[in-house]
């Protein structure tokens, strides 16, 4: 008898253990970043831990992916797990939304389009600019190489395409036979088309290819003024009109929902449009939404005049279906250029 009720005890404590411990821990959830955000996303990930533990007195385990966006959909679509996206590129949430896996209005879901923060396209040179790069005019001469990711798989390499475009139109009042002749040179003047960003760094910064880098204007900035390429003394160079590049985020409603993550996945997504972490990304130079923080970092951020491609160019389906969809005009100026 004695036995049997040291047994219970035993087995009643084990069960006790085990639902204390997992009222103590969240599932973990899955955030699937683009390709040039390890960086940000090994500090910003530590401290949603700590606050969710404030918050909640849980502890929560992130797990984290980094690949070129539409690589990271096409994964998703085929079956990667994944509770939350924080992309760069529109168009790659909003095809995970017409396969069912999240809400068709998710970008009303977050402010300011379910954006954070935002950035554009800036170029990077070699030391002392040999080549006198000032804007998109100098990408085209025949002098000039250029890295940039490869725009069928890098969100952040369709708004490197989608600057230039938006550039020449102003610059030929919408005459599309200009216009592509302008962004099929520049095309053409690509020396290494890596699959996502990281790739591009590499190969300008690191294996001394081209004459200029086309990325982020923020990875640009951390490229020329980060430790790991100091050595370089690469420039900046920030044109006087570029694209608005905006950064979305969402749930990935379907899987949220199966693994029972959704509270922690929405307030990981709150947690981008704090106070702390969007100070955060202003020294990732991302240019953000909060009045105080813009007002803070105002004199970090070169003037420019940003242009929103849906405000010239439609809804991004219809700049999906012109020019990135197979076949259509990136796919036709890049079998030119051959």
């Amino acid at each position: 008898m004695l036995k049997k009720i040291v047994l219970a005890t035993v087995a009643s404590a084990t069960l006790l253990t085990g639902s204390l411990s997992h009222a103590a821990a969240d599932t973990p959830f899955h955030n699937a970043s683009y390709d040039i955000a390890r960086e940000l996303f090994g500090e910003i990930n530590p401290r949603f831990v700590e606050y969710w533990k404030e918050q909640s007195g849980k502890d929560v385990k992130i797990i984290q992916s980094f690949a070129g966006t539409s690589r990271q959909a096409q994964d998703i679509i085929q079956g990667k797990k994944v509770d939350v996206v924080t992309f760069n590129q529109v168009t790659d949430v909003d095809i995970l939304a017409k396969r069912g896996l999240l809400r068709k209005d998710w970008a009303e879901q977050f402010p300011n389009n379910s954006s954070p923060y935002y950035s554009t396209t800036a170029f990077l040179v070699r030391e002392g600019n040999p080549k006198n790069i000032k804007g998109w005019d100098d990408l085209i001469r025949d002098d000039v190489k250029l890295v940039f990711p490869n725009p069928k798989t890098s969100g952040n390499a369709r708004y490197s395409y989608l600057a230039a475009w938006l550039f020449a139109n102003e610059k030929f009042k919408g005459d599309e036979a200009k216009i592509k002749a302008f962004v099929g040179k520049l095309l053409h003047n690509v020396e290494n088309f890596p699959t996502g960003g990281r790739g591009a760094t590499v190969a300008f910064a690191q294996n001394g290819q081209g004459d200029v880098l086309l990325t982020f204007e923020s990875e640009v900035i951390n490229i020329a003024k980060g430790d790991e390429f100091k050595s370089a003394n690469l420039q900046i160079v920030v044109p006087e009109v570029s694209v608005l590049a905006e950064f979305p985020v969402a749930i990935v409603d379907k899987v949220a929902d199966e693994h029972g993550t959704r509270e922690q996945a929405k307030a990981f997504l709150d947690f981008q449009y704090s106070k702390d972490i969007q100070q955060l990304l202003t020294t990732y130079n991302y240019r953000v939404h909060n009045p105080e923080v813009v007002e803070a970092t105002k004199a970090q951020f070169a003037p420019v005049r940003l242009i929103n491609p849906n405000d010239v160019l439609g809804s991004w389906d219809d700049i999906t279906a012109k020019h990135f969809d197979n076949g259509g005009i990136l796919d036709q100026l890049l079998a030119e250029g051959r």
